[in-house]
């Protein structure tokens, strides 16, 4: 049995509140105080210098493979390596990219930016300007936290445009209307920005004009997530549209006609966006629509206006089955491309609509891992971008055609790790529900099932997200090619086998995920893969709190655990930085009776001094501006006055990534991947 929830905790009772005070100096004092301990401890371990060397060069290499989007012909990477750390933004034309090593055009040296400006910048995207692309708002990170600046650039000279759009430092939504108009929501000062600190308010931006004076278009509630505007540009088909979030899975779609915003009458947990004169929805429950039945997790389509009118079909395009998902789509100019999660791998369809009919046809694809599309030009072209990859197997990314089979290889990453002898399975573990929840084991085929392989096992178990066989080149020269056993599971609260399956993990249902995650592994310590003294666990952001949460449920299982930049307080995650968006995953902890469950879980609450508890490394950022980094502190903080064995490490820099260069993911990791090999005799 589980302890009760505490009672909540108010403020003035926490003495670990002072923890949360990023730019506290008790706070950061506490923290340089644990960052020397731990790395003083870990770097002294034989062998980390190497692997925090090896690991370097692995991401420092030009041997990586530089993905590109295509804007205006022209194929645009933003590239870090050894002598660039914070990395350019750059381009070529189709057939440089075609060499193997192309001539790039640089347009932004971010490292010259960040030395000139005296900023730490770390970049943070583009948004180009449809259908011309010739210019662009570019994003820039202080640090790598959510918040941005944004300034516009102008692709045809290379330069950022004299007193172009810019906007301060803020986590702003921002998209072109047409070249001298912008939707834009921002912090535009006291009341703009939801509980969840997103912007509130849509307004069109003019150039020429002050920010200030902007007119508003849409305002949300403030208890809702967040809202925004975007222009559908496609020739001939041309709309606004106006989106209110309402929560993680739920949401309001508006077309703007002239000054007037029209309801997109989807239902309201559905997606739904434009594809020329088609409206597609994707749905996250059962819905009777025109006398039809729609499972959850199905595709369809309708004619745009006649869904406006309410007098369209709807015709699926997908429809899920008890062991396939959608888990992307990508648009090209006659095609629609789904990737469909089947088992937990990936397979592709092409639908088109041909003659008023829409028609699907699979794509031929060697192996079974996993996939992911792009288009190269959704409005002129049916080119399409392809990767594929699986946990052995290096990445390679092919030019493909919808309409043919046809694969152009481009790019392939080199072998980063010796993975000779290493074989992957699929397993299945039953939960304490009895429902069946699979696994991938990644391992050399000699491994003797004795229960003496040092394990690492990860897992994340939220927000719809799936873990897919992917090509691991830190973990695979850290741990896999050491002999360590490598570990994912696929467990409720993520999207492997669609909505359902995350929705089965939500809110007052959060233990199933947990569940789930105990019931892989005593399955490794029953087939004797692994046991407890040899087994670690891993997860970041909704993972620390998964990790955090079995910690505290089932600490004898389990002989490492490495919790990042964690959710751990649930009492009080809601009233920090992004945390009241999360609460359709969660929960409400101010309402008693779900309080009541998120309480028994908690792990800032559940952690007790007279627990016996495997040694835990947790590793945040102060720069984090989603998670608090007071999480981490305020646990490892509570953890060390218990007289528990707990390590932390927070970089200064990072935001929710926890690094923001090449270096700093160098030193991150190898200090995680020393701590596991010590912890797990590996």
């Amino acid at each position: 049995m589980m302890p009760e929830p505490q009672a909540p905790v108010q403020p003035n009772d926490d003495p670990y509140l002072w923890l949360e005070e990023v730019d506290g100096v008790r706070a950061l004092a506490w923290v340089g105080e644990r960052n020397r301990a731990t790395e003083a401890e870990l770097e002294g371990y034989a062998g980390h210098a190497a692997l925090r060397t090896r690991l370097r060069a692995i991401l420092d290499s030009t041997e990586r493979i530089p993905y590109a989007g295509c804007h205006a012909g022209l194929l645009y990477n933003f590239w870090r390596d050894a002598a660039h750390p914070r990395g350019l933004w750059r381009r070529c034309a189709l057939d440089e990219y075609r060499k193997e090593a192309p001539a790039w055009e640089i347009l932004i040296d971010l490292d010259a930016l960040a030395r000139d400006e005296g900023e730490n910048w770390v970049w943070g995207g583009v948004t180009w300007l449809e259908p011309a692309k010739d210019r662009c708002l570019v994003s820039l990170s202080r640090g790598g936290g959510d918040a941005k600046v944004v300034r516009e650039f102008d692709a045809g000279e290379g330069r950022f445009v004299a007193d172009g759009f810019t906007l301060l430092e803020a986590k702003s939504d921002v998209a072109w209307i047409d070249r001298d108009t912008l939707f834009v929501g921002t912090d535009f000062g006291p009341g703009s920005l939801t509980d969840s600190g997103y912007p509130r308010i849509v307004k069109i931006w003019r150039r020429g004009t002050p920010l200030a004076a902007a007119s508003t278009v849409f305002e949300a509630a403030g208890d809702d997530l967040s809202a925004s505007g975007w222009c559908d540009a496609t020739p001939g088909f041309e709309r606004q549209f106006v989106q209110r979030q309402i929560g993680f899975y739920s949401s309001e779609l508006f077309v703007r006609q002239g000054d007037a915003l029209r309801n997109v009458p989807k239902p309201i947990d559905a997606n739904a966006f434009a594809v020329r004169d088609q409206l597609v929805i994707e749905l996250r429950s059962d819905w009777e629509h025109g006398g039809r039945h729609f499972p959850q997790g199905a595709l369809l389509a309708a004619p745009f206006d006649a869904f406006l009118e309410g007098t369209a079909q709807c015709e699926p395009l997908f429809l899920p089955s008890p062991t396939t998902s959608l888990d992307g789509l990508t648009v090209t100019r006659d095609a629609l491309l789904l990737t469909v999660l089947d088992k937990v791998k990936n397979r592709l369809v092409e639908v088109r609509r041909t003659g008023g009919a829409w028609q699907a046809r699979d794509v031929a694809l060697p192996g079974m891992g996993s996939i992911d599309t792009w288009a190269f030009d959704a409005v002129a072209s049916n080119r399409y971008f392809l990767t594929l990859t699986g946990f052995t197997e290096p990445s390679t990314l092919y030019l493909m055609e919808a309409g043919e089979e046809a694969r152009e290889p481009l790019k392939a990453m080199p072998a980063f790790f010796d993975a000779a002898g290493l074989q992957v399975h699929q397993f299945e573990a039953v939960s304490k529900d009895g429902t069946r929840v699979p696994y991938f084991a990644v391992m050399q085929g000699e491994t003797r099932l004795d229960g003496n392989n040092p394990t690492v096992l990860y897992g994340y178990g939220g927000f719809e997200v799936s873990l897919k066989p992917s090509y691991g080149a830190l973990s695979g020269a850290a741990w896999l090619e050491g002999g360590g056993v490598y570990v994912v599971a696929n467990i409720r609260g993520g999207g492997e086998f669609g909505p359902g399956w995350h929705q089965a993990a939500l809110k007052e249902h959060r233990q199933r995920a947990f569940d789930d995650f105990i019931a892989v592994a005593e399955d490794l310590v029953a087939r004797g893969i692994s046991s407890p003294e040899r087994l670690g666990i891993m997860g970041g952001s909704n993972g620390g709190l998964l990790v955090g949460a079995v910690l505290t449920q089932r600490p004898e299982l389990f002989g490492a655990v490495v919790c990042q930049v964690p959710l751990l307080d649930m009492r009080r995650y809601h009233q920090l930085l992004a945390g009241a968006s999360w609460m359709g995953e969660y929960g409400d902890p101010d309402d008693p009776a779900e309080w009541a469950w998120i309480g028994r879980y908690s792990p800032y609450q559940q952690v007790r001094a007279d627990g016996r508890y495997p040694r835990v490394l947790f590793t945040t950022s102060t720069r984090d501006d989603r998670v608090h980094p007071g999480h981490a502190r305020k646990m490892a903080a509570r953890m060390l006055d218990q007289g528990h064995d707990v390590l932390y490490w927070e970089n200064t820099e990072g935001g929710h990534a926890g690094a923001a260069d090449n270096a700093q993911t160098a030193r991150m990791w190898a200090l995680t991947w020393t701590f596991l090999r010590h912890q797990l005799r590996a």
